[in-house]
């Protein structure tokens, strides 16, 4: 009986220690959902930084134009679509979109 309570106990060890290793690397994962959401908040900066004094109000146009397209595909399910236009509507603001790694 003392045996099989040792085994136990050793791979309840083991299970915890796997566990405590595995939400590391699912935590790095971002899903495109949240990307959608990281890069719209991204552009909703951009835009209000931009629509200062001397700012082009057809670039402001163009990139609100994006943001309205961007923002139904990510709402349609249709997130690589929507992530390419909001990566679109800041580079023509002039700002590099954030990194997926980030």
């Amino acid at each position: 009986m003392q045996r099989s309570t040792g085994w136990m106990g050793a791979l309840t060890g083991i299970s915890l220690a796997m566990l405590a290793v595995a939400p590391s690397g699912a935590e790095a994962a971002v899903t495109r959902s949240e990307y959608c959401s990281r890069l719209g908040l991204q552009l909703d900066g951009a835009i209000q930084t931009k629509a200062a004094p001397g700012a082009s109000a057809s670039e402001i146009a163009q990139a609100r134009a994006l943001q309205d397209k961007a923002s139904r595909f990510c709402a349609e399910r249709k997130q690589a679509q929507g992530i390419r236009s909001y990566a679109n509507a800041l580079k023509l603001l002039g700002v590099t979109p954030v990194d997926l790694d980030q």
